[in-house]
């Protein structure tokens, strides 16, 4: 607004000159500041549009933008024409007519998601050898916390989880970090039939690792992220159940997603919010399966219990949930990766007091176009809370829904 409110027709069409950044601050490393424009800015006021091969697929607005591209590009043989645009399917047809496109780039987190923090770390061998000289055991509540000195720390977060590759080797959650000192506490072992999380245990490292984060009540926000078939949902909601039904620690779970369909939108659903997304909440239905095969009472008892859990866990809708604050609440945000950052944002800051978040998902199954892996909502927000004392994160490594899901997992 401030480029173009004194501007005229006649400057429009000549290109409005974009200031520098340093403009109106005098001087800049001791030399004046250069008055000259950075470049200038055009706005199409005319048709521009040019041929299109025939049957081209696609809307008529991208094909409209493409037109204006490929007009540009002739018309100005000697610039380069670059469409910048996030959508991919754009970005093709445009090489396809000899369009150089591109993504936009300033919305990445990482240059590479092989870069995201996987929230664990491997101990060397001599690990003891260097970092356990001098190390201190006290016990503050009911946790026995290590003091620990070495190189390593420093590179350690809060709430990582950190671990020997051997038998019987430490596992243990970093609690607090503080330059090469280090308080880390050993994590409860899941895995034991006598310690299991609402009839669930852990079945490989990670799931334990994944289960001594959600039962933390310091943790407030927890991503898992993981294939399909790492037990994602069902660490989750069994967690939030022991936490809401035997410990009352909170009120009830809140679960909702983004309704981005895998195939083509099958249209209108009717009913309440809550019946419009039920179909988008099958993992949800098929782990409370799970959590209740009980053989106490029967069927009769199996269903009396999912009746009392369905009672205690809300469906809710991504669309309506800007303004709410959500007190003393579990909220699972399952398939987060189709989530941008900023309805990421939108949804943490519904969190009150007593509240913990917990965001599912895969990068890797990324069902909108306008997002990849290293855009995701789900990958800003691991990055952005890796320094949080109290949100942890954990990358689940190992399927463990059936042989033929893992094989699928693999090979396709």
């Amino acid at each position: 607004d401030e480029l173009i409110h004194d501007a005229d027709h006649a400057v429009i069409e000549a290109g409005l000159p974009l200031p520098s950044p340093l403009h109106g601050n005098g001087q800049a490393n001791g030399h004046a500041h250069d008055e000259r424009p950075l470049g200038r800015l055009f706005l199409q006021t005319q048709q521009m549009q040019d041929d299109l091969p025939g049957g081209l697929p696609g809307n008529r607005p991208d094909n409209n933008i493409l037109g204006t591209a490929l007009a540009l590009s002739r018309l100005r043989p000697e610039r380069q024409v670059v469409l910048v645009s996030k959508d991919i399917n754009l970005r093709i047809k445009a090489r396809a007519v000899g369009v150089h496109a591109e993504d936009y780039q300033n919305d990445k987190v990482l240059d590479d998601v092989a870069l995201l923090y996987s929230g664990t770390a491997v101990l060397p061998t001599d690990f003891w050898e260097t970092h356990g000289r001098d190390m201190q055991c006290w016990t503050q509540g009911e946790r026995t916390l290590y003091r620990l000195q070495g190189p390593l720390t420093a590179d350690w977060y809060p709430q990582q989880c950190i671990w020997q590759d051997e038998e019987g080797g430490l596992e243990a959650i970093v609690r607090r970090v503080g330059g090469s000192v280090a308080d880390v506490q050993q994590v409860a072992d899941f895995r034991n039939a006598n310690h299991s999380v609402w009839g669930i245990v852990a079945r490989n490292r990670e799931q334990n690792f994944a289960l001594n984060l959600l039962m933390d009540p310091e943790v407030d926000f927890v991503t898992l992220l993981g294939q399909a078939g790492t037990g994602k949902t069902l660490l989750a909601l069994a967690a939030g159940l022991a936490q809401t039904m035997d410990m009352k620690r909170y009120r009830e779970i809140v679960m909702t997603r983004v309704t981005v369909p895998v195939g083509e939108d099958i249209g209108f659903l009717p009913g309440t919010e809550e019946e419009k997304m039920t179909p988008w909440m099958g993992a949800l239905l098929d782990n409370l399966e799970v959590l209740t095969q009980s053989e106490v009472g029967g069927d009769w008892g199996r269903a009396a219990t999912a009746d009392l859990l369905q009672k205690r866990i809300k469906i809710r809708s991504l669309n309506f949930m800007r303004g709410r604050t959500f007190l003393s609440r579990y909220i699972i945000i399952d398939e987060a990766q189709n989530l941008t950052s900023k309805q990421m944002k939108t949804l943490i800051t519904r969190a009150g007091p007593g509240t913990k978040v917990v965001c599912l998902g895969n990068v890797s199954q990324i069902d909108t176009p306008y997002l990849s892996e290293t855009t995701s909502g789900l990958t800003y927000v691991v990055d952005r809370f890796k320094d949080w004392a109290h949100s942890g994160h954990i990358i689940l490594m190992r399927g463990e829904r059936s042989r033929l899901a893992d094989h699928a997992s693999e090979c396709l």
